[in-house]
């Protein structure tokens, strides 16, 4: 396994394992499949290009990309001491392998060592246990709850919102 930022040439292969993600497990992202799948490659490439505030990881195994993960942060001057995680995503395949803890470390470690950014933010399905239980063993603690965050299939799913101090 490695991880290592990503980049335009990896867009395709970002966008094939994101738009899994959102159809396997529609209730883990606020985005849907139905709006991304919509979007053109180029959409993708920019995303990932690593513009001012976003970078996003890959996890690959035997040259193959099976876990994504990104960093957005804010550009306004009030908000840029933050950051959020977002779009993280392991292959079920090659869960349970450690794909998922070390790109999350891989975005802690590189957040530590960003001038003026002291927290990181994100959310987490509260029926997505081993998400939360990642996220808790890697210091992120919750700060409230989201009922009815978002709907989906007419069924409604709590989000609980989580921060690392850095």
């Amino acid at each position: 396994m490695s991880v290592r930022v990503l980049t335009r040439e990896d867009a395709a292969a970002f966008r094939e394992l994101r738009l899994r993600a959102l159809k396997e497990h529609a209730d883990a992202f606020t985005s849907s499949y139905e709006e991304d799948v919509q979007q053109p490659l180029a959409v993708t490439e920019q995303r990932i290009a690593g513009g001012v505030g976003n970078t996003f990881w890959g996890a690959f195994v035997d040259g193959r990309l099976q876990g994504i993960v990104g960093l957005t942060r804010e550009p306004r001057r009030k908000n840029a001491h933050k950051a959020d995680i977002v779009a993280m995503y392991v292959a079920p395949e090659s869960g349970r392998r450690g794909l998922g803890r070390a790109l999350l470390q891989a975005v802690i470690d590189h957040a530590r060592s960003v001038a003026g950014l002291e927290q990181l933010v994100l959310t987490v399905t509260r029926n997505n246990h081993a998400a939360f239980e990642l996220y808790r063993t890697t210091g992120f603690m919750t700060f409230g709850v989201e009922p009815r965050a978002i709907k989906v299939a007419g069924e409604y799913f709590d989000k609980e919102h989580m921060i690392l101090f850095l």
